[in-house]
């Protein structure tokens, strides 16, 4: 029986891989592949932007996805308690529609969520259309905060969670 590879050593693997592609990347011409890979960060994100803008935000706080003919959340549906994502399409929505205080307020870790995906379509979008390769430096800012960019994303998602758990069960407020 083998053991399992150590976190380390997984690590190590993913980062040899991505230094692969990396190479593989910078052995292409740069403003074709800056063009693709700007493609690659704008489709989706104009997507989900735009989708957003689309949907009518629920007036519950969560359920706006129901509109997708995606299905109700498993989790609020066998416990009643909402998932660590509830309410983000919602939110999303809310924002789309130039309304960021309710957005904020249903929500506010979907805030964060909301502003990297504008990011994402403005880099990509610029990459697309000038092929200079803005996505790099989005790349270089995040991989040189690596670890602060991880802990704000578990934290605003854990703390976005528990804050909605408590707005719709008003009976686990310790007030």
């Amino acid at each position: 029986m083998s053991t399992p590879p150590s976190i380390d050593a997984l690590a190590d693997r993913v980062n040899g891989t991505i230094d692969e592609i990396g190479r593989w990347v910078d052995s292409k011409p740069a403003a074709r592949m800056n063009r693709l890979i700007g493609l690659g960060l704008a489709a989706p994100s104009w997507t989900v932007l735009g989708l957003s803008r689309w949907l009518t935000p629920s007036d519950k706080g969560y359920g706006t996805h129901l509109q997708l003919g995606l299905g109700e959340c498993t989790m609020m549906h066998l416990t009643g308690y909402p998932c660590p994502m509830c309410g983000m399409t919602t939110t999303f929505t809310l924002f789309a529609h130039l309304r960021p205080l309710d957005a904020f307020v249903n929500q506010p870790f979907g805030i964060v969520l909301f502003t990297a995906t504008l990011v994402g379509a403005a880099v990509g979008l610029a990459d697309l259309l000038s092929g200079r390769g803005y996505w790099r430096m989005a790349l270089r800012w995040v991989d040189q905060r690596e670890s602060k960019v991880a802990g704000l994303l578990l934290f605003g998602m854990f703390f976005g969670w528990l804050y909605k758990l408590v707005m719709l069960h008003p009976e686990l407020r310790p007030w």
